[in-house]
């Protein structure tokens, strides 16, 4: 029955807004009042953009949209991403028009150490009046509820961070480029708020450790992602060309996150992100514009 949603497409239509910009510039802690209709702006701000518009009525017991509009109605309850590949053919305009054709790509039913899973891959394509400027795949999983004795493991140590990371991994592999933050319960709103997100998981905190088992409220992929190729574009001087990322950890609010990023070749990087635990929660390979 899931199989039958493959090839699913959805059409949407948004502009490239300033206040959204600046909302960004804001986040990033960059100059907003510099942006103005006409300022071209980085295409890794793509997510400001086509944000969910489902009426409060269509929502989800978990803050997404309700299942089976246009995602396949997968019947396990816990949704995070796992990856997305991205690739950025030109900046955004503020002012201009854009369009997502979306597509669902494949469904790929999975049994983990944790339990089943199903996996979607969705194709976003998104373009302006002068051509393709975005092109987004995101792999999507699903899966059961935390059982009741993986809870309490996973509450333990909730809210206590790490006061000095640890860099064993890092050490090995050398960084060329380095970075950190620390995600605060209003930099979660923030980016939420931008993106429309309302999954609870990044916002409620009962409902984060009492139904889904996390220690704390849990940092949106898309912005430790966006915090990487934010250190990458101030750092490089250049902006990114494409992104192929694998989400491996969650990171939580009040623990500081490392970033770092090492060259493996012409105009191509390996980046990270560090957990207060010293683990990896995400690696991205990163090709540079000019290559």
């Amino acid at each position: 029955m899931l199989q039958e949603w493959i090839g699913r497409e959805e059409t949407v239509d948004d502009e490239v807004a300033l206040n959204g910009a600046r909302r960004m510039a804001a986040l990033l802690d960059q100059p907003a009042q510099g942006i103005v209709r006409g300022s071209r702006i980085p295409a890794s701000w793509y997510v400001m953009l086509f944000t969910p518009i489902a009426p409060q009525s269509a929502l989800g017991p978990d803050g997404h949209p309700a299942k089976g509009q246009f995602l396949p109605p997968v019947s396990l309850p816990r949704r995070m991403f796992a990856g997305r590949r991205v690739w950025l053919h030109q900046p955004l305009t503020v002012g201009e028009e854009a369009r997502r054709v979306s597509r669902i790509q494949a469904i790929t039913p999975k049994q983990g150490r944790s339990g089943e899973m199903v996996f979607v891959t969705v194709r976003h394509e998104i373009s302006v009046p002068t051509g393709l400027a975005v092109v987004e795949e995101q792999d999507i999983v699903y899966r059961g509820e935390q059982s009741a004795a993986a809870k309490p493991e996973a509450n333990a140590g909730a809210g206590k961070a790490v006061a000095e990371p640890v860099t064993e991994s890092v050490t090995e592999d050398r960084p060329d480029y380095s970075g950190s933050f620390e995600p605060t319960p209003t930099m979660l709103f923030r980016y939420s708020a931008i993106t429309f997100n309302a999954h609870r998981i990044h916002y409620d905190l009962p409902y984060t450790q009492g139904i889904e088992g996390y220690p704390n409220l849990v940092v949106n992929g898309g912005l430790t992602t966006l915090m990487l190729w934010n250190m990458v574009n101030s750092q490089t001087g250049k902006q990114i060309k494409s992104s192929m990322t694998k989400n491996l950890k969650p990171l939580f609010v009040g623990q500081p996150a490392q970033l770092y990023a090492r060259k493996t070749g012409a105009g191509k990087l390996l980046a990270w992100a560090v957990n207060a635990r010293g683990e990896r929660a995400i690696e991205a390979d990163i090709e540079l514009e000019g290559t």
